[in-house]
């Protein structure tokens, strides 16, 4: 099995994106729901982890694909693209079901503690030592790789919830931990909806002959080996989807620096409307991502850091390393920065460690002020329910972004 991990530049995403668009078709729609293993990922894209971090975007990623395809053509690669749109924005408007998702794996870990046998499962389930071929493969190409197949994170979720018995929001916290693209509300989302908790009712159930077909035979797991009837977990959902976030009012002559997370890293296409760009602040909190396995780090990190050479090349204008509000206050006062922008930072780990500074540096004189991409503005309103709301939107919002198809189309 390969050890190797995408290099995380926007350079090697522009190259992988190009490498893709010409299968990103009828080709892509005819064989995408094939694992075929960590040596053959030709029928997919693997830009996940790029656009988790944006280091692309959906909107470029999609435009370049409607310069080779139709619409009709390129629809079932387009609605991939928008399923993350989807979870970000349904989350972003049920910020609760974050939190109870925390207090959920807090209250496991502490169970983990006094319930020796349910440990024991767990490190053998993460480990790949369960007996299920399917499965130990699974979980040591992801600790290995940091991705696994659409297709086998569905496979491996039912499995581990109806037939191995393990809490949920433990095997949504091994993904998060060791997916190059884990993303909190792609991941802890896709986790509940395999458990029918997302859609109140309906499961993901893993079926024998399914990944027999799906895996071209590379695994043929026995009917008994897996549970045969996946009935739905339960809980009380009582929060109604509230307002998405607005973007901050920002004076048109502005002077600002740029703040730079891990969650946008391509500031080049941010909405800036001709602001004065004084600098370039990169966050880095000092414990970010601190339980992620290492070469997740190292992307998170190798990330940020092309973000800010390409920023720093872009508006010539120096970065500098941001921990603490005071650090950010200096360097606004020593680039006469009015205010520091950044794109909204979604519901996940990272936001609260963003609020906490941003009121810190208001209180110091140096307001931290949100803007929103257009993709989000225009997509996150139709995530209120079920992604069909949002996928029978995509033609018009895609029309009122000027992503029409172009060119002799496939």
């Amino acid at each position: 099995m390969s050890l190797s991990h995408p290099r995380a530049t926007r350079r090697d995403a522009l190259t992988k994106l190009a490498d893709f668009v010409p299968r990103a078709g009828r080709a892509y729609a005819a064989k995408r729901n094939y694992d075929h293993g960590p040596a053959d990922r030709s029928n997919v894209s693997t830009l996940s982890p790029y656009l988790r971090h944006r280091l692309i975007t959906e909107d470029e990623v999609v435009a370049a694909v409607l310069k080779a395809h139709s619409l009709s053509a390129a629809e079932k690669f387009i609605q991939e693209v928008c399923w993350r749109t989807y979870w970000k924005g349904w989350l972003e408007q049920r910020p609760q079901v974050w939190q109870d998702y925390l207090d959920a794996r807090a209250r496991e870990r502490i169970r983990l503690l006094d319930d020796s046998a349910l440990s024991a499962r767990l490190e053998g389930a993460q480990r790949g030592d369960t007996g299920i071929a399917c499965f130990d493969s699974w979980a040591r190409e992801l600790a290995q790789t940091g991705y696994l197949h659409n297709h086998a994170r569905m496979w491996f979720a039912s499995i581990w919830i109806f037939t191995l018995r393990l809490p949920w929001v433990l095997g949504a916290d091994f993904f998060y931990r060791h997916l190059l693209d884990g993303d909190p509300a792609s991941n802890t989302l896709s986790w509940r909806w395999v458990a029918g908790l997302h859609t109140k009712g309906k499961t993901y159930h893993a079926r024998a002959d399914n990944i027999a077909t799906y895996t071209s035979g590379r695994f043929r797991p026995r009917t008994e080996e897996l549970q045969q009837y996946a009935m739905p977990l339960e809980e009380e959902l009582t929060q109604a989807p509230a307002r998405w976030p607005a973007a901050d009012n920002i004076a048109p002559d502005a002077k600002v620096l740029l703040f730079l997370t891990q969650e946008d890293l391509s500031p080049e296409s941010w909405p800036l409307d001709g602001l004065d760009v004084a600098g370039v602040a990169l966050f880095r909190p000092a414990d970010a991502g601190s339980n992620q396995a290492p070469f997740v780090q190292a992307f998170k990190t190798a990330a940020i850091k092309d973000a800010g050479e390409r920023a720093v090349s872009h508006w010539n204008v120096p970065a500098r390393e941001i921990e603490t509000a005071e650090d950010l206050a200096a360097f606004a006062r020593e680039r006469a920065a009015d205010c520091a922008v950044t794109t909204i930072v979604p519901v996940g780990l990272l936001k609260p460690q963003v609020n906490t500074l941003a009121q810190s540096s208001a209180a110091l004189g140096v307001p931290v002020k949100q803007i929103v991409r257009r993709w989000d503005s225009l997509f996150w309103p139709h995530a209120r329910t079920g992604f069909f709301k949002l996928k029978e939107r995509i033609p018009a919002v895609l029309d009122t972004l000027g992503l029409r198809p172009q060119g002799t189309l496939l």
